[in-house]
């Protein structure tokens, strides 16, 4: 009986470990991205293809969009404010992000690069 009783707290642990590892896996990384006339801050952003990231957009200067055309997301950026946009890249290579609001003179050059490996 205590052979049984060991095999199935053993069970029971590697269950446990298993589900908090899944657990650990399942949380999105969260990168930092600053908008400013007339640039993102990083301008390039490594990611990897099926890993979930939440992008938190700020900017202090004026309202700003974020656009990443190839994976469909699209938010407004508004100052003083943390806009969180969630993405999960399904396609391995490099994507253009892009400011989709006018915010001034060097407006059509305020992009950067999603690099998905």
């Amino acid at each position: 009986m205590d052979e049984q009783r060991r095999i199935v707290m053993a069970a029971g642990l590697l269950s446990l470990a298993l589900g908090a590892r899944a657990l650990a896996q399942a949380q999105p990384r969260t990168i930092k991205v600053s908008a400013k006339r007339f640039t993102f801050t990083p301008s390039e952003i490594a990611l990897k293809k099926g890993e979930p990231v939440v992008l938190e957009l700020t900017t202090e200067d004026i309202f700003m969009g974020f656009n990443v055309p190839d994976f469909g997301v699209r938010s407004d950026i508004v100052p003083g404010k943390t806009t969180r946009v969630s993405l999960t890249p399904d396609k391995a290579g490099t994507f253009i992000f892009l400011c989709d609001v006018f915010c001034g003179e060097g407006h059509e050059t305020m992009n950067g690069r999603l690099v998905v490996t």
